[in-house]
């Protein structure tokens, strides 16, 4: 295997604005309650967006045996009945039983404004005989201890042996396959955005872990913070909403795992952090730093099989496409030209256009773009005639009216844009590029690994058997009532902040995969790469190694 060797570092933009941490009893005491009216509203416009315009309904009727469409018709008739916990339980579990990240009971205030954490990151590698191992990775600022320090293995959570631990929280997740499910319910182990699940139900954890070939424990309090909102679905009047694909809790997590234990902005002990050095844009140096550094990061890797580039591409969300498409060519044109490696693991997604239109840029061909596909409805008829969105929806419309003589589920399927504006810049790196995959990989990200496969760019080495497979674009639904507003409007105003996110239109491939579907899916890499120890505490060197061997295979 190549050995590697770092070349440059770079840095990430901090932000200071982050409130102080409490204990879980005492955030519980801050919690409100929802009157009967509320509640069957939620369920009400629930009952619409899941049965009106949730595109992957009859799918995830057939593959996982649910009917949230008649769970949300009981839930209404007991509304009146269920304790606030209990009611956001059954809207959580009839949301996350359709396996789809993308569709989402999002929690009112104070939940979804709220992270709960643990003082430690837990990570995963596997070992040579591919038994899974957890690691504490980092630590938070403000804690201390003299055994439970980074590197050490974590055996048993609460009495129950680590990997079952990770299998049941795994089984609470909404992932479309078993990868996705297993690292979301890694990741939650210790980060819980409250947006989309309810607080833990223990105050704290034992913690069981081996150092220094001894058995040791340590109980830990959950606590909670507010995290900086984090606007991941965009403003809902820029027309980049309506090509938005993003798993939302992914990009809550990761930005509330970049407050804690990157930035150091809050301390274990509940003080808030100055921030330490924000960096202007003055400040960037362009020639080792992106001028958008939570979005960016690149390197040149110096092998023994010769320099290669390496750029990490941690969202999709921003900035818009045109300055994402700018920034990846400046970026491209100052790596080595030998080879590429392209990392999107963990990337959530964001604006589907700048996944689509990145592609030419390592293609001497024309790209083929993804399809999309509403479900046929009544709704959805509305919602693509409208003008709301300058014509953006409009040419699924005649298809969807079709259906009424066709009795056809799905409408027929457009790129998201025309194919002269996919392919108006071209080529820009002429050598062999391998991708860099996960099963936190989810939706934009999805449909940029999948059409980097159908258009046959190059290699994928997967650390999963599979991407997070999101094959959809999602809207949100304040995004519904302002394409079909007023009184007579289906979608109706929420209350105390609640919100909901629905996959719309559905995603299926081209090329060698013309037809098949991306949701539950997902892609299948052409190489796996298991992490190991190395990679996880000493910055991925065997992973990236096998991504060099794979450039010059």
């Amino acid at each position: 295997m190549a050995r590697v060797h770092h070349k440059s570092t770079r840095g990430d933009a901090r932000d200071p604005n982050l409130a102080a941490v409490v204990d879980l009893p005492a955030f519980l005491t801050t919690t409100g309650e929802l009157t009967s009216a509320d509640r069957r509203t939620i369920v009400d416009q629930a009952l619409t967006v899941i049965d009106e315009v949730y595109v992957h309904l009859p799918l995830k009727r057939a593959m996982h045996a649910v009917n949230p469409v008649q769970a949300l018709k009981l839930l209404r008739r007991k509304v009146g009945t269920l304790s606030e916990r209990q009611f956001h339980n059954e809207m959580i579990e009839i949301f996350k039983g359709l396996r789809d990240l993308h569709t989402n009971y999002v929690l009112p205030a104070p939940y979804r404004q709220h992270t709960a954490f643990l003082p430690f990151l837990l990570e995963e590698y596997s070992d040579a005989q591919g038994a899974r191992h957890y690691l504490v990775s980092r630590l938070i600022a403000g804690f201390s201890h003299d055994t439970f320090v980074a590197g050490v293995e974590v055996t048993h959570w609460s009495g129950v042996p680590i990997d079952q631990a990770v299998a049941i929280n795994a089984d609470r997740e909404a992932g479309s396959n078993e990868a996705a499910r297993h690292v979301r319910g890694l990741d939650d182990m210790t980060v819980r955005p409250m947006a989309m699940s309810l607080p833990p139900d223990a105050n704290w954890v034992i913690v069981s872990y081996l150092s220094d070939g001894d058995e040791k424990e340590i109980r830990l309090p959950w606590r909670v913070f507010r995290p900086d909102p984090v606007p991941a679905d965009g403003d809902q009047a820029d027309p980049a909403s309506v090509a938005m694909g993003l798993d939302l809790n992914m990009e809550l997590t990761n930005h509330a795992r970049k407050a804690l234990f990157i930035d150091g902005q809050v301390d274990f002990g509940g003080e808030r952090k100055d921030s330490a050095s924000t960096v202007s844009a003055d400040d960037i140096n362009l020639a080792e730093q992106s001028q958008f550094p939570e979005t960016f990061q690149f390197q040149t890797l110096n092998s023994d099989q010769g320099d290669v580039g390496y750029l990490r591409i941690r969202t999709f969300s921003s900035p818009d496409s045109n300055d994402f498409i700018a920034e990846v060519i400046r970026i491209i044109g100052q790596l080595p030209q030998q080879g590429l490696i392209i990392d999107v693991r963990g990337n959530g997604g964001g604006i589907i256009t700048s996944g689509e239109r990145l592609l030419q840029l390592f293609s001497a061909n024309p790209i083929q773009a993804e399809r999309l596909h509403f479900r046929n409805s009544e709704v959805t008829q509305q919602i693509a005639e409208s003008s709301a969105l300058g014509g953006f929806t409009n040419r699924w419309a005649n298809s969807i009216d079709l259906a009424v003589v066709t009795g056809a589920i799905y409408s027929q399927g457009f790129p998201i844009e025309d194919w002269a504006t996919t392919n108006a810049i071209g080529q820009h790196y002429h050598g062999p590029v391998v991708l860099i995959t996960d099963a936190r990989c989810y939706s934009t990200t999805d449909i940029f690994a999948a059409g980097f496969q159908d258009n046959r760019l190059g290699l994928i080495l997967g650390v999963d058997d599979n991407t997070g497979a999101g094959g959809a674009n999602v809207f949100t639904h304040a995004l519904l009532q302002r394409i079909l507003p007023g009184a007579d409007s289906p979608f109706q105003g929420l209350p105390n902040g609640a919100d909901m996110r629905v996959a719309i239109r559905r995603t299926t491939r081209v090329g060698d995969h013309a037809g098949l579907p991306l949701e539950d899916l997902g892609i299948q890499p052409d190489a796996i790469h298991r992490m190991t120890r190395q990679d996880v505490l000493d910055g991925n060197r065997d992973l990236i190694a096998a991504a060099v061997d794979l450039l010059h295979a």
